[in-house]
């Protein structure tokens, strides 16, 4: 992995993210890209970049019931009053790699920013659970929440969120909650979201195509993990950014990272959801590369950009 942009007229990484880089640079590099080769990265990468934990009133595993299996969970809660909301969170990893675990030092900061519960979902991840059922767990997550957010020490406002892939889980489960009538969800945080497959124009998947982290080619192949066939990218709830419309939904605020392979999608993205009357905030974080929020053990803006998220899940459920 190169430690410094390859692209002539690239705009400047920021130094922390050029450190990113050269950490994992040192990292093996498979001939060919495997599912234990990624899983393995990216426990290496929490061991490795993730920043401190803080505390938390409460941090508890739960189980979720959910359509043909049971999911795992974990419920933050920042203080001992009841939460303006609860925020279900759908981590990334390109719906093959991620967990609770590896999300732990985001989702306690979360927590503390919004000052709400965060309930941290484990979904069935492809190849071994294909689209649709990763979006269908975050279903079932969002209406179990839904239903029980009380007993979780919330008041029975729901948001929705996620980061690259959990993004797009996110976005989709707001569009299937619209389409089949419930439940209702209240807000949507989307962090650098994979919104289409097919967006071969977009600059920024050839500008920051190698050499930011995740690459362009990194992508086609966890698509490939994810879809069954290529009729399924066609789908809006594979590639939310395919949707015929996307009013009714719930405000966003929508976080992207400039050096980004996937910012074009996640820009396009928002300009639809606004464009359909839906209200949006988008923050862009110059300098920044894919993943950057899940570094904030070298990149002092993940910190930053986990305080305005939580700042807008809070004022999001408030309303």
């Amino acid at each position: 992995m190169p430690t410094a942009p390859l692209r002539p007229g690239a705009v400047t990484l920021h130094p922390q993210c050029e450190e990113v880089l050269r950490r994992i640079a040192r990292w093996p590099v498979p001939e060919k890209m495997t599912v234990e080769y990624a899983r393995a990265q990216d426990v290496r990468r929490s061991t490795e970049l993730s920043g401190p934990r803080q505390g938390v009133f409460d941090a508890r595993a739960l189980v979720i019931p959910g359509d043909g299996a049971a999911l795992r969970a974990v419920l933050y809660r920042p203080t001992s009053l009841v939460a303006p909301g609860i925020l279900v969170w759908l981590h990334g990893g390109g719906w093959v790699v991620g967990s609770t675990a590896a999300s732990d030092d985001q989702l306690r900061a979360l927590a503390n920013a919004s000052s709400c519960a965060v309930l941290s979902v484990d979904y069935r991840l492809a190849p071994e659970h294909r689209f649709p059922t990763p979006a269908a767990d975050a279903l079932a997550a969002v209406r179990w929440a839904a239903a029980n957010a009380p007993a979780l020490g919330a008041e029975r406002r729901v948001a929705v969120g996620g980061a690259s892939a959990g993004g797009n889980l996110a976005a989709a489960v707001t569009l299937l909650a619209r389409d089949l009538d419930g439940p209702a969800i209240d807000f949507q945080l989307l962090v650098y979201p994979v919104t289409c497959r097919d967006l071969e124009d977009a600059a920024s998947r050839k500008r920051y195509a190698d050499g930011y982290w995740l690459t362009a080619s990194e992508m086609r192949w966890f698509w490939a993990q994810y879809l069954a066939g290529d009729d399924d990218a066609q789908s809006p709830y594979a590639s939310p950014l395919l949707a015929e419309s996307l009013a009714d939904l719930p405000p966003a605020f929508i976080l992207l990272a400039e050096c980004d392979v996937l910012y074009d999608e996640g820009r396009r993205y928002a300009a639809r959801l606004a464009e359909h009357g839906v209200t949006t905030e988008l923050r862009v974080y110059d300098g920044m590369l894919h993943g950057f929020v899940a570094c904030g053990g070298v990149v002092d803006a993940a910190w930053d950009a986990l305080r305005e998220a939580g700042r807008a899940v809070r004022e999001g459920l408030l309303l």
